[in-house]
This record gives C-alpha cells, sequence and structure tokens, in this order.
C-alpha cells in the first residue's frame, strides 16, 4: 500500500483538529475535539498542558484509524502560536498550565519595560512591539512562580516552549527539544535578522538559554514518533509552524498582493515580506515561515477578540441557548434585518487591544445606544467589529512600500457567514476570497510536510492548493462604511480612556 497521507495535527485555542490530507491535496480524514480555557482570575487565560497533550493525541489516533497506518508517510503541526509552557526535563510534566496567547498576567512587566524605554531595542532585535501577548514575558512570569525557577532553568532541568514544542516533546518520547522558526519568532526571543536566539532578549526578559529548544526550519526533519499511543514508532514529523503562518502557506504559499486573516476567537492579518522591516510600530513584523531552503517574512496585525467577541455578545443577549443550526441562520439574518447599526459600535477589547493601538490596559465599550437599539443592532455590532478590525490592520499595512491588496484571502469559523464575507469586501473595496477549505492552518502544515518529504518546489506543490468562494466590493456600500469606519475609530478611543484619570 502507498504511503501517500499526510496526517496534520492543528492544535488551536478552543480546539483541536486532525486531517489526512492525500497525495492530490485533500482532505480525507479528520477529527476535532473541544479545548477548555480557564481564567482563574480577571485577565487570565490558560489550559492544562496534559489535556491539550490527550486530546490531540486522540484526533491524530482517530484520523489514522479512519485511513490506516499504513498508508500515513508522516506527520505535521500546526498550533497556537505565543501561549507558552514549562516542564521538568526529566519527567515531561508541566510546572503550571499553559499560558495561553491571549493571557495578560505579564502585563505589569510588560508596562515596566515601557517604563524602561525598552521598547525600540525589542522591536528593532524582534520586530515585535512589547505586549504580553507574546511568549517572553510569559516564560518569565513561569520562572517568577516556580520555585527556585530561574536557577532550575538556568541549569537545564526545566524546558520553556511554545505549544509546538510541548508537542514535539511527547511525539518523540522526550527524545527531541525542538521549534519551528515562525514560532520562536513570537517569542520576542528570536534576533528576527539572524533568526537565532538574542542573547540581550534573553537577559533583558530573565530567559536562560539552556531552557529553550533547538531553532529548526518550519519544513524539516524533526524526529520520529515514540510511545504515542496508537500510533506507530518512527513516523517522521516533517513540518511545524504557528498556525496562521501556516494558513498564509494554505492559501497561496505567499504569493504578493495575497494578504490573509484568520477568524476564529481571535484574529491574525498577515501580508508577506521578502525581507523584515520593523518600523511600522503599529504592527509586527514576523517570520512567516522557513521552508527549508529559505525564511520568508511577514507583516502581521494581531486581534485578540474577534470571534470571542461575538460569542460574548451571543451569551450577553441570550442567543447563545439557541441550537448550532438556528443560531448559524440568525448570525445571518439579523444583521441583515437593519440597514445599519443605527450608532451603535462594539469594541470588544475585553483583555485589551491588539493591533494596530496594542493598549492591554483598555477594556470592551458599547457606545450608541437607543431606545430604538435592539438585538439586530447588537449583533450586528458585534459583526461589524471583526471587520473594522481588520480593516484597521489593513490600514496600517499600507504604510509599508512594498504592500500591495489584490485580494483578501480568509479562513477560519466565523468566515462561513456570508453576510459578514460581504461586509469584508464592501468595507475594504476589495474582493474577499474564502477557502473551499475549512482545514486551512492544517492543510498549510501538511502541504511544508509534503515539500520536505518530496522535496517539492512551489511549482510543484501550486496545483495542490484549495479553490476560493469569492465575494466581490459594492461602490456606493463601500463609500458609506467609510463613514461608519470613521465612527468606529471614534468608539475604540473610548476604550483607550483607560489611561486617562479617574475624576471625583
Amino acid at each position: 500500500m502507498s504511503r501517500d497521507i499526510i496526517v496534520a495535527l492543528d492544535e488551536g485555542t478552543s480546539n483541536v483538529k486532525a486531517v489526512a490530507i492525500d497525495a492530490d491535496g485533500r482532505v480525507v480524514a479528520n477529527a476535532s475535539r473541544s479545548l477548555t480555557l480557564l481564567t482563574p482570575q480577571a485577565g487570565w487565560v490558560e489550559q492544562d498542558g496534559a489535556a491539550l497533550l490527550a486530546e490531540s493525541f486522540a484526533v491524530v489516533r482517530e484520523v489514522m484509524e479512519q485511513v490506516g497506518a499504513a498508508r500515513v508517510a508522516a506527520l505535521a503541526v500546526s498550533n497556537q502560536r505565543e501561549t507558552a509552557i514549562g516542564w521538568r526535563r526529566d519527567t515531561g510534566q508541566p510546572i503550571s498550565p499553559a499560558l495561553t496567547w491571549q493571557c495578560s498576567r505579564s502585563a505589569p512587566f510588560c508596562e515596566q519595560l515601557r517604563r524602561e524605554q525598552r521598547e525600540a531595542a525589542i522591536r528593532a532585535a524582534t520586530g515585535l512591539p512589547v505586549a504580553p501577548l507574546f511568549s517572553g514575558s510569559k516564560m518569565r512570569w513561569l520562572l517568577d512562580n516556580t520555585p527556585d525557577g530561574h536557577a532550575r532553568a538556568a541549569a537545564g532541568e526545566i524546558c520553556l516552549g511554545t505549544i509546538d514544542a510541548w508537542l514535539l516533546w511527547h511525539l518523540t518520547g522526550g527524545r527531541q527539544f525542538r521549534c519551528d522558526l515562525s514560532n520562536a519568532a513570537r517569542t520576542q526571543l528570536l534576533n528576527l535578522h539572524r533568526l537565532q536566539w538574542d542573547d540581550e532578549m534573553l537577559a533583558l526578559f530573565g530567559v536562560p538559554r539552556a531552557a529553550l529548544p533547538e531553532l529548526m526550519p518550519s519544513a524539516g526533519e524533526f524526529g520520529v514518533t515514540l510511545g504515542v499511543p496508537g500510533v506507530p514508532d518512527g513516523m517522521p514529523i516533517l513540518a511545524m509552524v504557528g498556525d496562521s503562518h501556516a494558513a498564509l502557506y494554505g492559501h497561496g504559499l505567499g504569493r504578493p498582493g495575497g494578504v490573509k486573516a484568520t477568524y476564529g476567537t481571535g484574529s491574525s492579518v498577515m501580508a508577506p515580506l521578502g525581507v523584515p522591516d520593523t518600523r511600522i510600530t503599529q504592527l509586527a513584523t514576523t517570520v512567516a515561515w522557513h521552508d527549508g531552503e529559505r525564511p520568508v517574512y511577514a507583516l502581521e496585525g494581531n486581534i485578540p477578540h474577534t470571534g470571542d467577541g461575538v460569542a460574548w455578545m451571543l451569551q450577553a443577549t441570550g442567543l447563545n441557548r439557541l441550537p448550532a443550526a438556528e443560531l448559524a441562520a440568525q448570525l445571518q439574518t439579523l444583521p441583515a434585518s437593519v440597514d445599519s447599526t443605527d450608532g451603535v459600535y462594539f469594541v470588544p477589547a475585553l483583555t485589551g487591544t491588539g493591533a494596530p493601538w496594542w493598549n492591554d490596559r483598555a477594556r470592551g465599550v458599547m457606545c450608541g445606544l437607543s431606545r430604538g437599539s435592539g438585538q439586530p443592532h447588537l449583533v450586528r455590532a458585534a459583526l461589524e467589529a471583526i471587520a473594522y478590525q481588520i480593516a484597521d490592520v489593513v490600514d496600517a499595512m499600507r504604510q509599508h512600500p512594498d504592500f500591495h491588496l489584490a485580494q483578501l484571502m480568509v479562513d477560519g469559523g466565523p468566515t462561513r457567514n456570508a453576510w459578514l464575507m460581504q461586509f469584508q469586501a464592501d468595507l475594504l473595496g476589495c474582493p474577499v476570497a474564502r477557502s473551499a477549505t475549512a482545514e486551512l492552518s492544517a492543510l498549510g502544515a501538511g502541504l511544508l510536510a509534503r515539500r520536505t518529504l518530496g522535496r517539492l518546489s512551489d511549482a510543484q506543490l501550486e496545483p495542490l492548493l484549495p479553490a476560493h468562494e469569492c465575494w466581490y466590493p459594492d461602490d456606493a456600500r463601500h463609500q458609506r462604511y467609510q463613514e461608519s469606519w470613521q465612527g468606529w475609530k471614534a468608539a475604540v478611543q473610548r476604550t483607550l480612556w483607560q489611561d486617562a484619570p479617574v475624576l471625583a
């Protein structure tokens, strides 16, 4: 039997999926399980590392059972990015829950860095602004809150990593401690220009080099499986990459003009670049991937609350109690039942704002309410907030001289809402292209593994890319929505009032 299948594990924030991808790029089997987010304090968001492993391995087993392990040539991994976890090197047991990318418990340390005017140096080295989103400050918090944490990490007793390193460690029976460059670029510890851990950043964040994984291209030979129940030993792991980066690769292999937006709990808007440029302070510059031959860079804006903001609104309005099919229908019909929000804006800064504002002290605002405001206006405002936040990031990207927007390529659960896709196209004034596959992050990781397995070029991979469904902008609506976008920007300013003194 031919080994023609790549099994790609996509370890996200709210669920974990595995898909089997055949030699023609088709998804032929899949499995999914939900993941639990814990919020022990306001602004703290964490996950059980052992539960992440258990559910991840379970979906891999399920997919292998569907296609037959004898057909599987290799594994690939895409993962939620800035989430950080520490574990004991001798046992593989976590030293605490994983601190997710949404967690803002390291905000005081980030504020200290700003007060000490460290942000310019951090951005110049790593391409990232100071924010609790990124892993470095989370890793410091883990060591600060572990008995003798810093000394044990310096002695090599504690491992610190993003979720790709955590998964790889356990997939390989503790034999491989490695991290791909796209995930490493989200830690604030990687020098973006040398693609190595940066000594100055390690000292600044208090993270010992001995605690960090070996750096690897996104497409490469990461190791082989060992001791994973239901998974044959010796199966190669040939790609690891951050989920948003994998989605960009799966859309179009990083072709110029193809800007990607992943809609999920939060959102990532990413545009490929040939060389790193850290001068646009509203955005992050990052490694998109390393294909084994060369790095591809990207300009990115991270938004913490998009689908999450809609989920909050559904809970607040009671719509979350509807059956799933009825709820999906309501999310299409309610916003279309009114011509506008009638001046209502919802800014879902539930744990602060991401790009292009980067204010972790901001909190959510709903404004413009009148006696006539009703459920359709509130739901429409929550959906519009997704599109406005993405448009804010695209607007910041226009500052880059090499930036070109031919179309916005989209993926993720909220993209199933056709009303939202049309609103996004009208707002931006450009086509919005939704991938025909819902498993784009997994597909991108699988394509990188396929590249490694067959020593393939972009030209050879291009026939494996999925088709897209497009929405095209209407000129009249585009002009009207430009005006409402200005109202959104004014509403965002209200979230930033958290920095103003409280009047007696």
